[in-house]
């Protein structure tokens, strides 16, 4: 089954091929993309952010990741949908409001350091941030962060943290990944049974989920805590499971925006686009933050894939 071509990706012009299913590409305002095309799935990543902002294995007649019609490709603006990356903290900053929110990691520049082919025919791109002034105002302590992104029937995404400082330090991470569903209310998320979870909309206050997790269209946000498994995403009417898997991540979030926030929200897309998404978020968030000593690494994996019903 050939994918088909999501319409509201950015216009690029071809600019060098990397690898021979590899494309980088520009786009009118200078911003860079990798096109990549290999026989098991088609994807673009944007290089400001190590933004995966589209992933859809060639078996699937619909994309896994969801991207906003109004989606903004704009130099040091976050795009909304596909795989942004939040890191080092995750929301607000602590101490300062002027600081990006999720972390600077998905408005920074990063740079290509390997692409190679796997032995079952994926495609494996390592990338690293750049070190920039915004970036150096942000977070002045000494680290390299790096994304290894494998591209293939499934979609796997590892971030590495290294500390450069000779002291600990702590970060909070996550892929606040958007999943492309057929409508909020035929879905329901399994994998969550008897976790806690703090309710952002009940200011944090901490629950036990018993059950799936079910939509009724009004706006959910939980972050589950100490939440180290696999989840799935069942969805009755692509007639599809999505399944995250999941390491180095001892929080879950799952966040639809319902229809009053969606509409306060400029980039989310038209009328009721956002009964299409649905963000499952491999993360390490309040007390689930990591303290990463000098000279260690610290690793956050997320894989994706699909079982057809």
């Amino acid at each position: 089954m050939e994918a088909t071509v999501q319409k509201n990706l950015p216009e690029t012009q071809p600019r060098l091929k990397l690898h021979a299913h590899v494309v980088q590409t520009q786009d009118e305002d200078g911003l860079q993309y990798l096109e990549i095309d290999n026989p098991l799935a088609v994807a673009r990543i944007a290089l400001q952010g190590a933004h995966i902002i589209s992933w859809q294995p060639k078996f699937l007649a619909q994309p896994v990741l969801w991207l906003s019609s109004n989606a903004r490709f704009i130099k040091g603006r976050s795009i909304r949908g596909g795989v942004p990356i939040c890191w080092p903290w995750f929301g607000a900053h602590p101490t300062d409001s002027t600081f990006c929110p999720h972390g600077f990691a998905r408005v920074i520049p990063w740079r290509v350091m390997d692409i190679d082919a796997t032995p079952t025919g994926a495609t494996r791109i390592i990338l690293e941030m750049m070190e920039t002034p915004e970036a150096k105002r942000q977070l002045s302590y000494p680290y390299v962060l790096t994304v290894t992104i494998t591209v293939g029937r499934r979609l796997r995404i590892n971030m590495s943290t290294t500390n450069k400082a000779d002291h600990p330090f702590v970060i909070g991470e996550a892929f606040h990944t958007y999943l492309n569903i057929s409508d909020i209310e035929n879905v329901k998320v399994t994998g969550m049974q008897d976790c806690v979870y703090a309710d952002k909309i009940l200011k944090y206050e901490r629950q036990v989920e018993h059950n799936s997790l079910t939509f009724d269209g009004g706006e959910f946000d939980r972050v589950f805590i100490n939440h180290s498994s696999d989840c799935a995403i069942h969805d009755t009417g692509y007639n599809r499971i999505i399944h995250v898997a999941k390491s180095g991540s001892d929080t879950t979030v799952v966040w639809s925006p319902g229809a009053e926030k969606a509409a306060q929200m400029g980039d989310m897309g038209e009328s009721d686009e956002w009964r299409k998404t649905l963000c499952v978020e491999t993360t390490n968030a309040l007390e689930n933050m990591v303290v990463i000593n000098p000279g260690r690494t610290h690793v956050i994996s997320a894989e994706y894939f699909i079982e057809t019903l």
